[in-house]
């Protein structure tokens, strides 16, 4: 099965009323599938912002990109998601992750934990928020008989998890970078992305129909130019060349023609069909949705 391309935005700014549901009205006319609200301190709070996002719109899914676990348990979040469900008309779509970023945890006064500590936490917030929400007994009722479920992760116990649980399975090609505790990420190559991929695959070999996967792309850049584009990313990467960060999976940046090949060339690699772009680069990706479907 192999599954069609569908488009996301990831709405990392916080807006007043009007403003908030004009640019998801902006998102629908783009074309993007997804309308997605990410989950850290500073930002919208996910349900609410997901809720108003619905009423603004038709045609979107809307989903969290993705919730931190650390900020939630089960009971609690299983009220939220199957009101947010229902306040959403059945749109809704989970993510879930298991928390990367100290300093959040730290102002919020949660602990954080160990890594191992947070990928126990999000299994068994997982596996809890599953039962709760699949009970007849639970109130209120969510109107999809079943949230898709998006896991994010990297590492081997979180491909486990993603394989087992996940209806879609979210790479973010980037890696957590040791010590910081603002969240710190650095990009994994095209090589170690492929070493992901294989390994959730060999995971994720017995389910009975295979997940969507989705990339989340940090950059997009419609340029002639490539290499000048890309020159200002350096001094983020200074481990890379110019020719090393255009292999990155994660940044899109040359014509909508070498854009649109990249993102095709990449679902053939990768089996990549589910495209996340963050809010600043919504705008420039939407001409490459554009030509991907009139393919």
């Amino acid at each position: 099965m192999v599954h069609p391309f569908r488009f996301g935005v990831n709405l990392v700014t916080p807006a007043p009323d009007r403003e908030w549901r004009a640019k998801c009205r902006r998102a629908e006319e783009l074309g993007y599938d997804v309308i997605l609200v990410p989950d850290h301190l500073g930002m919208a709070a996910p349900f609410p912002a997901l809720v108003a996002a619905a009423e603004a719109t038709e045609r979107p899914r809307l989903g969290t990109f993705v919730l931190n676990a650390g900020f939630w348990n089960p009971a609690l979040l299983a009220r939220e998601v199957a009101t947010a469900d229902a306040l959403t008309g059945g749109r809704l779509e989970l993510g879930v992750g298991a928390g990367y970023v100290q300093a959040e945890h730290e102002a919020a006064g949660l602990p954080f934990g160990s890594p191992r500590e947070r990928v126990d936490h999000l299994r068994r917030t997982v596996e809890e928020l599953t039962g709760l929400l699949g009970s007849a007994e639970h109130r209120p009722q969510p109107v999809q008989p079943r949230v898709p479920l998006l896991i994010g992760g990297n590492g081997d116990r979180m491909l486990r998890l993603t394989a087992e649980r996940a209806d879609i399975a979210a790479f973010t090609g980037a890696r957590s970078v040791p010590g910081s505790t603002t969240g710190q990420l650095a990009p994994i190559t095209a090589e170690e992305l492929d070493e992901r991929v294989a390994r959730y695959r060999e995971l994720a070999a017995g389910r009975a129909e295979p997940a969507e996967l989705n990339l989340l792309v940090q950059r997009v850049v419609v340029t002639e130019d490539r290499e000048a584009a890309v020159r200002p990313f350096l001094e983020l990467v200074p481990h890379l060349t110019a020719a090393q960060v255009l292999e990155l999976p994660i940044v899109l940046v040359g014509t909508v023609a070498e854009i649109t090949a990249q993102v095709r060339a990449q679902r053939e690699r990768y089996g990549f069909t589910y495209l996340t772009v963050l809010e600043p680069c919504m705008e420039a990706f939407a001409p490459v949705i554009a030509a991907l479907r009139e393919a």
